[in-house]
C-alpha cells in the first residue's frame, strides 16, 4: 500500500487530475517530497522562513494534518510596494496513512528550511532479511 495525499473536497480531486497532480492543490501550500524507504516512508515539506514553533502536527483515524500558522504584527512604515509576493504564512496538508504504519512512531525534524517527517513501518510489516549458511 502506498502513501497518498488525502483530499477533503471533491472538487480538489477533479482540479488536480485535470493538472496531473504534479503542484500543490492551491498556491499557498508548500511543496511536498514523500519518499519510501525500506522501513516506511518520509515526507519532506519545503516551508524556508518558518520557525519549527510554527509547525504543528496531528495523526487521527489514519490521516497526518501538518499545519503551519504563523503571525505577523503590523508595523506602521511609510513603504510603498509595487510588487509583494511574500509574507504572511499559513497552511494545512493532510495525508491518508497506510494500516501499515505505526502512528506512534511518527517523528518530526525541522532543519534549513526543511520539515522531514518519518513515518515507520508496523515492525511485522517491515522487511526481513535472513542470512542462510551454506553447508
Amino acid at each position: 500500500m502506498s502513501l497518498v495525499k488525502f483530499q477533503p473536497a471533491p472538487f480538489q480531486s477533479v482540479f488536480n487530475d485535470f493538472f496531473n497532480a504534479s503542484t500543490p492543490t492551491f498556491a499557498n501550500q508548500p511543496a511536498v517530497n514523500i519518499l519510501e524507504t525500506a522501513h516506511g516512508f518520509r515526507i519532506e515539506l519545503a516551508a524556508p522562513g518558518l520557525p519549527k514553533e510554527a509547525f504543528s502536527l496531528k495523526v487521527e483515524k489514519n490521516i497526518l494534518t501538518i499545519s503551519a500558522k504563523q503571525e505577523t504584527s503590523q508595523e506602521e512604515n511609510n513603504t510603498t510596494y509595487r510588487r509583494r509576493e511574500f509574507g504572511f504564512m499559513s497552511f494545512e496538508r493532510s495525508f491518508r496513512l497506510p494500516e501499515t504504519i505505526d502512528t506512534e512512531a511518527v517523528k518530526a525534524a525541522f532543519n534549513n528550511g526543511i520539515l522531514s517527517v518519518e513515518l515507520t513501518k508496523k515492525p511485522e510489516h517491515q522487511p526481513v532479511v535472513k542470512t542462510i549458511e551454506v553447508a
